[in-house]
């Protein structure tokens, strides 16, 4: 879905607040993946809850997958660059997300789903990214959706930057999905060696880029592979301004704050521990799949 941008300027762009460099940690059956945003960064980049990033060529850090686990309260967004896997809820969905692919799940009151490799060699490279939902929308119906990498819009910059929009909106460019509440964006940008690219976001919004190829320049600060930077939040400023210093690949990701109180055990993100107890005690009794 190559489409045509329209030229976009930042007059004053945002500056590095910090780098993050995420903790590796083994999830679901035993799958290594870098947990970039952890619980101890949620309010600061509200309304996002955890970013994971996973890559690896070596089978047994991924073929045990995710069998099947509850969540409620958020969404979850799986984009996956290289890999197949397979998902089956609850709720009746199944689906495969192959290269390139993103899956977009919302929770809503309560779904079990499971993720399991459909490879058994190769890369399997991605990352999963979660997304708040405010209190009025957190007992909502499950949604599910599958979106093809021919499905996700693209467009090409002057300087040869390709970005993927897979939420919001770059450029003119609308993404696969929209959200109004949080307002989300979720660009995948690819620059060759010395090209800038240039993104508007609004004042209030959180923001945060993570570098999985090369190395990039934000205001003069390098950001390395492997790296996630925090966006700092200036009134002043209308975006980002990222600059490549070798051919490099980036994911930016920036949301609309809730400003709500989170409460989180595991795989349920309330606002209360009552309702916390609350959903545990609904998955026990077998009330997600209602």
């Amino acid at each position: 879905m190559e489409q045509q941008p329209v030229d976009e300027r930042v007059l004053r762009a945002r500056t590095v607040e910090r780098l993050v460099g995420g903790q590796f940690v083994m999830d679901g059956a035993g799958v290594r993946i870098n947990r970039v945003l952890t619980q101890t960064l949620q309010r600061r980049l509200d309304p996002f809850l955890m970013l994971d990033a996973f890559g690896s060529d070596k089978p047994g850090d991924y073929i045990a997958g995710f069998p099947e686990h509850p969540h409620r309260g958020f969404e979850t967004i799986s984009y996956m660059i290289a890999g197949s896997m397979r998902h089956r809820d609850s709720a009746g969905n199944e689906g495969l997300i192959t290269d390139g692919g993103v899956q977009w799940m919302t929770a809503g009151r309560g779904v079990a789903h499971s993720e399991m490799p459909e490879q058994t060699d190769g890369l399997m490279e991605g990352f999963q990214l979660w997304l708040n939902l405010a209190a009025k929308d957190k007992m909502s119906a499950p949604w599910y959706r599958d979106i093809p990498s021919t499905e996700i819009p693209r467009f090409t910059t002057g300087a040869g930057v390709k970005v993927q929009v897979i939420a919001g909106a770059s450029h003119g460019v609308q993404g696969a999905v929209q959200r109004a509440v949080t307002e989300p964006l979720y660009l995948d940008v690819d620059l060759p060696a010395n090209a800038t690219f240039e993104q508007a976001l609004p004042p209030g919004h959180n923001a945060f880029l993570y570098v999985f190829r090369g190395q990039v320049l934000v205001d003069d600060k390098p950001v390395p592979a492997g790296r996630m930077a925090i966006l700092a939040n200036a009134a002043q400023a209308d975006g980002v301004r990222i600059m490549a210093a070798q051919d490099s690949r980036l994911i930016l990701i920036a949301g609309r704050p809730l400003n709500e109180p989170i409460a989180q055990y595991g795989p349920f993100v309330m606002n209360t521990q009552a309702e916390v107890f609350q959903a545990v005690e609904d998955f026990r009794a077998g009330r997600f799949a209602d």
